[in-house]
């Protein structure tokens, strides 16, 4: 077993680290190795610890041949599943460990967060490559189409320009989100000081919104507390977040005819742990089918992408939402039922 100071050593490292004798039994484990794999590890044989083909031919090797391995595996851990990068390293016949001569020092370092990382950086690399090619190559196409056969056609010209316009209007609210979407994830770990009136803020976002509304046919319903509501916030942001949910609200829900917008003081919120301030905006559309629900909030998700392109949307819209309310410390919920329409609520600390 090793000495008191390099028990002290190993165990500040963050890596599970296993001592493994010659007869492949471990002999002693780190509190990591312990987290991961359970208690009372020394002792046991190595393959009921971590049982992969891969670590298991590292092992023998390095047992047998005394040369080091290293492996990329995917295990059971901690009741899910982990990437892991696993070394293997025979230790010298001279080494005192009170265990057969020899053995071999099992190392795991848990990359799955760094792994998801770069996952979600290539999927959003991708999403932002699709997203602007598909405006991109309609531009192309029309320029080519005006410099040759719709040269001297105005008809077509003006037709052409028009949908180029939308398109060149598109790349520019996805290019604005995107900015958006970095400001607010660089200042999502500052939490807001400067206290905002959230009534005045909800009354901007009702009023700026009020055009579309009309010219959709549906009526903007504002319920509730409607006196001054302070609040620690940041109003540029929280005007974002909430014209993003009516602006959401009119354009998919609004075949029900109304929007609601519902503001309420809580007492004690226990998933803030003190008081707060509720707004729900809620329509009487189609809904949404509870399975995509836990997925809104992702980049680029969208639940009807035709629809959602046609009525200019980025599928950023609710991932920014996401962020500003985290950065308020907040809490936000979404429930919806096909044919019942849907309700976004939002809570946020009072103090």
């Amino acid at each position: 077993m090793p000495g008191s100071l390099t028990i002290a050593l190993v165990d500040a490292l963050p890596y599970a680290i296993l001592l493994v004798d010659r007869n492949e039994k471990v002999v002693w484990a780190n509190p990591v190795a312990a987290h991961l794999f359970g208690p009372d590890l020394a002792g046991r044989p190595f393959v009921t610890v971590l049982r992969h083909p891969a670590i298991g031919e590292a092992l023998e090797a390095a047992l047998r041949d005394g040369v080091a391995g290293r492996v990329r595996v995917t295990i059971a851990a901690r009741a899910k599943e982990i990437i892991a990068l696993a070394t293997v390293a025979p230790l010298p016949p001279d080494v005192d460990l009170r265990m057969p001569k020899g053995g071999a020092l099992v190392t795991m370092e848990d990359v799955t967060g760094i792994e998801e990382a770069e996952a979600i950086r290539r999927d959003f690399v991708a999403n932002v490559s699709h997203e602007l090619r598909t405006p991109l190559t309609a531009l192309i196409g029309f320029i080519e189409t005006l410099r040759g056969a719709a040269r001297d056609d105005a008809a077509a010209r003006d037709r052409f320009l028009t949908i180029m316009e939308r398109e060149a209007s598109r790349m520019n609210r996805l290019v604005g989100d995107l900015l958006s979407l970095s400001r607010v994830e660089a200042d999502e770990r500052v939490r807001p000081t400067a206290l905002v009136d959230l009534s005045a803020v909800l009354k901007g976002a009702v009023q700026a919104l009020a055009p579309l509304a009309e010219a959709r046919g549906v009526v903007l319903v504002r319920a509730g507390e409607t006196g001054p509501l302070r609040l620690p916030g940041d109003p540029d942001q929280l005007t974002q977040v909430f014209s993003n949910l009516l602006e959401n609200a009119i354009k998919y829900g609004g075949s029900g005819g109304e929007v609601r917008l519902t503001v309420e003081q809580i007492a004690h919120e226990p998933g803030l742990r003190g008081p707060a301030v509720r707004v729900e905006v809620a329509d009487k559309g189609e809904g949404i089918d509870p399975i995509h629900i836990p997925r809104l909030t992702e980049r680029f998700y969208r639940v009807d992408t035709h629809r959602s392109r046609e009525q200019g949307g980025t599928g950023l819209g609710l991932a920014i939402v996401k962020h500003i309310v985290a950065r308020h410390r907040g809490r936000m919920r979404i429930e919806s039922e096909k044919g019942k329409g849907s309700r976004f609520s939002v809570l946020l600390p009072a103090g």
